[in-house]
């Protein structure tokens, strides 16, 4: 579904990325680890058009987008969850799941959707009517996971979604996230905490100082060393 080719993002002279090569299959879980700086978001940002490649490509379900502005290929399929969520905070829920389906025009399916988002997120429903800042921080993040399904996304990109979470928290989020994966959306997940990365997709990639040093099935990368001793660890 989304290949990367020989992909490089440069801030001023300084590689944020440097020749990155990635693919997602259709239906798949793919995870990318790393620390602080490593230029996980970076690499969100270049695939939904908030930052463009210096040198490389990307394509999506064999189209090249890497030309594109974000919101064309947001109408492609492909829709961002930012780091720490990112809601508007003086407009409700609702009103804040309304923007993620901003480009589109089909009521009833978009009818249909803010009721699988209430089903996901009972606690949206809720707090339905109620400002997005004045919700926790938890319910910030479903929310802003809700608004990112609500572009019926071919594929989803999470930013960081455990960001600033209490344990508990965390893991209420990534059992939502493997649900909404077994429903059959593609999902690209950055994360810091490689243990809850690891533990939910199907493949991952470790990203280090804008390279990518490791990448494989996610069986034989919690058996790596350099996993375990770095972000693991064990």
């Amino acid at each position: 579904m989304l290949r990367i080719d020989s992909a490089t993002v440069l801030y001023g002279k300084a590689l944020a990325l440097n020749r990155i090569n990635l693919s997602v299959g259709d239906g798949e879980f793919v995870s990318i680890i790393g620390s602080n700086g490593a230029g996980k978001t970076t690499l969100l940002k270049m695939i939904s058009g908030l930052k463009r490649p210096d040198a490389g490509m990307i394509f999506f379900k064999g189209e090249r987008i890497d030309s594109l502005v974000a919101y064309k290929i947001v109408r492609k399929g492909i829709s961002l969850c930012p780091e720490r969520s990112r809601i508007a905070p003086k407009m409700t829920v609702m009103e804040n799941l309304e923007l993620g389906a901003y480009l589109r025009n089909d009521q009833e399916g978009i009818n249909g959707d803010f009721r699988d988002v209430f089903v996901l997120f009972p606690r949206l429903k809720e707090r339905a009517n109620q400002l997005g800042g004045t919700l926790s921080g938890g319910e910030q993040q479903m929310l802003a996971l809700g608004r990112a399904l609500m572009a019926r996304p071919k594929l989803l990109m999470l930013d960081e979604p455990s960001l600033g979470l209490a344990p508990l928290l965390k893991k209420e989020i990534f059992e939502k996230i493997r649900e909404i994966g077994q429903k059959g959306i593609t999902i690209l997940l950055v994360e810091q905490e490689a243990t809850f990365g690891l533990r939910i997709a199907q493949r991952a990639y470790v990203l280090e100082n804008g390279r990518i040093v490791l990448e494989g099935p996610v069986t034989e990368l919690i058996r790596n060393k350099l996993v375990q001793e770095s972000y693991l660890g064990i």
